[in-house]
């Protein structure tokens, strides 16, 4: 049965029909992913499943109790609200219910048989398990370390940046686990080490999922279900990107192999049409309708089939496409630099050489310094030690705060600021619209104003300002974030066929793995390292190693338990503790003597008139003696160590 159901449902904006009639349910246990262009109806049927938005036609039927939970873009905290109490004011509920599963485990050990208790027992006691709500206080500590909030538990979420305030939000609703969790774009403002997390908790914690993303590993590790909404329709697809692609792929075939038969069916129709009196008879008016009817889907189709295997070409395009390109020209040499932010060490004693089409993505955890470099490589920022020699070329920076777009202006005023409706891009003269369709925007959006754009869509001026421009090396701060499929994958096309160098920061291991021939991997500490892995293979190698580690750590810490356990076991006898406090004037006397021989044996005088011969057999006594003595007493010693 499903938890969640739209039937018949219906949604508009104005003349503009984001949703038509459709028919989605969401079973307990799944987790579907919404797929689509930007403007393309992905946040309005988030937010119709939530209830959080009215639909003109159709009904939404929610099962008894079931709550629907979603993480806002730009969540809202009380004033003042520390980040751990935000995270534990979430949790209340289950709180609650684990005192009362505490009390009601108490009653019953006098009441064993009362029914009610047993009852409510029960109840509670699935309740708990459903959210997993046993040890709550380690699952918060966990999170916050994970999420890298920990620094910032008794500081008010109010003082902390938009980024880190959405995963105080996420952290609450993993933690407290709604019935049908709903989430937009979830892994932005993540690092790779916290995605990573996320898609552990998902699926350890078996939630039900509806979500948004741009990141395509983790739609393919995470869902189980792909819908795609196209034209106000909803398309489902078993599993996740992958899955998608290959079935969107079968379909583009089928549809073509359609419209070849319905180009026959026409042709054979149209000859009928053509012939005459007969089509204009009443009873034939039907079957000319259908003709009619026909001609306009085959005029439809092509443009339909057209832009589905665009799209396909643009995803399948293999991955690393060299070039025999002379890569000789050098652009930036990095000679031995550090950086430091007040006492936080992010760069120390860096060296690299970055030539004509090197193609890098520097990646690593949030605050490590991936964005200090670019800042540093343009100028901005000025290194503590070291030298950054640059060449005479140009930058085309784009950074996440999208600076380059004046929110007053206009898009056709950005593209074209001396007037007309023209745009160079890479020599080619084109028409400002027919440039932007292909960063989907529709031919109204000329005159909107840039301060009324979404975040996806200023992302999608700013890049493609940026490709209207000539430059020998581009420079990109989070590129992806807050665009949809479609439009990066326009950006890896237009990122792939790029005759200069490029440098960009991304959590988006696909896009990484996509586009970069090179990482630069910043480890934290000021260590930044230089790989030619591929960015999986490369988080695979280090999961890998940690596991690893932590199995030596966890046979280590075995070891030293053992050996505390044995120590503890140890104890002196009334002999040993008396022998202990016995021996070291004896052993003291002992040396004496050794020391008084060996004086008289180097003394003719003293050997001649005791004899040689006894001195050397009372000397072997004495060693002999001293030995056993010495022995005694470091055994005893090593087990008093042993007892500390």
């Amino acid at each position: 049965m499903a938890l969640l159901d739209l039937i018949g449902l219906s949604k508009a904006y104005e003349t503009n029909i984001v949703l038509d009639e459709i028919d989605f349910s969401i079973h307990e246990g799944e987790r579907v992913a919404i797929i689509a262009k930007n403007g393309g109806g992905k946040s309005t049927l988030m937010q119709i499943c939530q209830g959080s938005l009215d639909f003109d036609d159709g009904r939404r039927i929610v099962q008894q109790d079931i709550k629907v939970e979603m993480l806002d873009q730009q969540p809202v905290f009380d004033e003042g609200i520390s980040v751990k109490d935000a995270i534990e004011n979430e949790l209340k509920e289950l709180k609650s219910a684990k005192e009362r599963f505490d009390e009601v485990s108490l009653l019953l050990a006098k009441e064993f048989e009362n029914k009610t208790l047993l009852s409510e027992h029960s109840q509670l006691s699935a309740f708990l398990d459903l959210h997993n709500a046993w040890s709550l206080e380690d699952k918060v500590e966990r999170i916050l370390q994970e999420f890298d909030l920990k620094i910032y538990e008794n500081r008010a979420v109010t003082s902390l940046s938009g980024g880190e305030q959405r995963r105080v939000a996420l952290a609450g609703l993993l933690l407290k686990k709604p019935d049908i969790l709903l989430l937009d774009e979830p892994t932005n403002h993540l690092d790779v080490y916290m995605v990573e997390f996320l898609e552990q908790i998902l699926l350890r914690e078996k939630f039900t999922l509806l979500f948004i993303s741009h990141d395509r590993y983790f739609l393919d590790n995470i869902a189980t279900r792909s819908i795609e909404i196209e034209e106000g329709k909803i398309r489902s697809f078993k599993g996740g990107y992958s899955d998608y692609i290959v079935a969107k792929e079968a379909l583009l075939k089928s549809m073509q192999k359609s419209h070849q038969t319905l180009l026959k069916l026409l042709k054979s129709e149209e000859e009928w049409l053509h012939r005459g009196v007969k089509a204009r008879l009443k009873r034939n008016e039907g079957r000319k309708q259908r003709v009619l009817q026909m001609r306009e889907e085959a005029k439809k189709n092509p443009s339909v089939l057209r832009k589905m295997k665009l799209e396909l070409e643009r995803e399948q395009k293999n991955f690393h496409s060299d070039k025999n390109i002379n890569r000789k020209k050098m652009l930036f040499e990095v000679d031995k630099i550090s950086k430091s932010l007040g006492d936080k060490k992010l760069i120390e004693n860096f060296s690299m050489r970055i030539l004509q089409l090197d193609k890098i993505a520097i990646v690593g955890k949030n605050g490590a310094g991936k964005s200090t470099l670019l800042k540093l490589l343009l100028g901005d920022l000025d290194v503590d030690e070291g030298v950054i020699k640059r060449g005479e070329f140009r930058i085309g920076y784009f950074d996440q705060q999208r600076e380059m777009l004046d929110d007053d202006k206009n898009i056709i005023d950005i593209f074209c600021p001396n007037g007309g409706d023209r745009v160079d891009v890479r020599g080619k003269n084109m028409h400002v619209y027919g440039y932007l369709k292909n960063f989907l925007f529709p031919k109204e959006h000329l005159d909107k104003k840039i301060g009324i754009l979404s975040g996806g869509e200023k992302n999608r001026v700013a890049l493609a300002l940026l490709f209207t421009k000539k430059y020998d090396c581009l420079i990109l701060d989070e590129p992806t974030n807050d665009l949809d499929i479609a439009t990066i994958n326009i950006l890896e096309e237009y990122l792939q066929s790029f005759d200069g160098a490029l440098l960009f920061v991304s959590h988006d291991r696909y896009f990484v793995d996509k586009i970069a021939k090179k990482l630069l991997i910043f480890r934290g500490d000021g260590l930044v390292e230089e790989s030619f892995q591929s960015y999986s293979e490369y988080l695979e190698i280090e999961k890998e190693l940690k596991t690893l580690e932590d199995l030596s750590s966890q046979e280590s810490q075995d070891s030293k338990e053992i050996k505390r356990e044995q120590n503890r076991s140890v104890k002196l006898s009334y002999k040993e503790k008396k022998l202990y406090e016995e021996l070291p004037p004896k052993i003291e006397a002992l040396e004496d003597e050794i020391e008084e021989i060996n004086n008289c044996l180097s003394d003719p005088e003293c050997y001649q008139e005791k004899g040689l011969q006894e001195l050397h057999q009372l000397l072997q006594n004495y060693e002999t003696e001293y030995e056993k003595l010495v022995e005694q007493y470091l055994e005893i010693e090593e087990k008093i160590e042993m007892m500390k």
